[in-house]
């Protein structure tokens, strides 16, 4: 499997809503057809709430 890039996650997270629960983004993700590596990555973050997309990025990409 390929490494999730920023730009996956964006396109798995579009149309997302803000402040949003991990659980809102992982369904959201799923409803956009993400993969499962994307979707496992979201429901693997530590964060339970996210202010904005950055805080999303920051969580998944630091987590690595």
């Amino acid at each position: 499997m390929a490494e999730l890039s920023p730009i996956d996650l964006q396109k798995a997270l579009h149309g997302a809503s803000y402040p949003a629960s991990r659980e809102d983004l992982v369904t959201r993700a799923r409803d956009n057809g993400a993969g499962a590596g994307v979707v496992d990555k979201l429901s693997s973050v530590r964060a339970d709430r996210f202010e904005g997309p950055d805080e999303v990025q920051k969580a998944v990409f630091d987590a690595e």
